[in-house]
């Protein structure tokens, strides 16, 4: 009896999100007192605590609980990673890119989009664009593709701009070495 009340309360969360936080959030509550390992409800609530309410520390606690009570489950790994990765917990983001890139049934294009979303933020630009492309390789609808390349595109100009920067300096250089 108490597993069909809690897939009901499961069911009303998912159906609640994200239009409606306060049931839905209301809804994982009574889901989690029937089955407080739950690795859906608890995935649920993390994206809620990152999504919604910024609070990272709290989102990192659900996923983790999640990924304690079911590895097997891949949709947590690129919601944990991109809550790391928010969270300027890159080390540790590293690792679960590391651990779930080759788990069995993992959203791999989400994966390597979040691994060059990692490697961006901490300036390595070339290996964003490398992580970029092996997205796009896995991608498996034109949406995320699209985005994809939005991003390679972006990240490019930062590159770009970059560069740029050093080829003035060295013209600069130049100029003052010939005088």
């Amino acid at each position: 009896m108490e597993r069909t009340n809690f897939n009901i309360y499961l069911f009303k969360a998912l159906d609640a999100y994200p239009y409606n936080l306060e049931e839905a959030i209301e809804a994982l509550n009574y889901a989690l007192s029937y089955d407080a390992k739950n690795v859906q409800a608890l995935y649920l609530m993390g994206k809620i605590y990152t999504e919604q309410l910024g609070e990272f520390e709290t989102a990192k606690s659900c996923f983790s609980e999640a990924l304690a009570s079911g590895l097997d489950w891949p949709k947590i790994y690129p919601a944990y990673i991109r809550t790391l990765v928010l969270n300027e917990d890159y080390e540790e983001a590293q690792k679960l890119l590391d651990f779930a890139i080759v788990r069995k049934a993992t959203d791999k294009g989400a994966l390597y989009f979040y691994q060059g979303l990692l490697k961006e933020v901490q300036g390595e630009f070339k290996e964003a664009i490398k992580a970029y492309k092996q997205a796009k390789r896995h991608g498996l609808n034109n949406e995320f593709i699209r985005r994809v390349e939005e991003e390679i595109s972006r990240v490019k100009g930062k590159f770009g701009k970059k560069k740029s920067k050093n080829k003035k300096k060295r013209k600069e250089e130049k100029s003052k070495n010939r005088s």
